[in-house]
């Protein structure tokens, strides 16, 4: 199925620098996950601290082990990326809920947009920042 859609030209500079950024990322977001499910005695205390009981843990950490596969992968990392932003933007409710920074989930988005705008030439030709 051809696409309306051109992939803007890319440099070798930009294609790394989105590679690294969504593989950091991707790293800390699959440590995250598998903390989830180890469930430490910190990330127990942490999640009852922000209002959350126990049982939702191993769910959390599923659901963000997943979207972070998807993302990491490139045929799949459009859908990854928006459900990353599903997730995020539910780390920003539950800190602004609880009176804590947020800014972290914020930027983590951005990062997660900014990679892989970065590395995907399709996603460029749809958001381009410049005409």
């Amino acid at each position: 199925m051809a696409s309306d859609t051109q992939a803007a030209p890319v440099s070798k500079t930009m294609l790394w620098t989105g590679h690294v950024i969504c593989a950091l990322l991707g790293l800390f977001l699959l440590f995250d996950g598998v903390m989830k499910l180890v469930k430490p005695d910190f990330v127990v205390k942490g999640t009852v601290e922000l209002g959350y009981p126990e049982s939702v843990i191993l769910p959390l950490g599923i659901v963000l082990i997943a979207c972070t596969v998807l993302y990491l992968i490139p045929r799949t990392s459009i859908l990854g990326a928006i459900l990353l932003t599903g997730y995020l933007g539910g780390a920003v409710a539950t800190h602004v809920r609880a009176g804590e920074p947020f800014y972290f989930a914020v930027l983590f988005g951005v990062l997660v947009w900014g990679g892989l705008w970065l590395r995907d030439g399709r996603l460029r030709g749809l958001v381009p920042l410049r005409s």
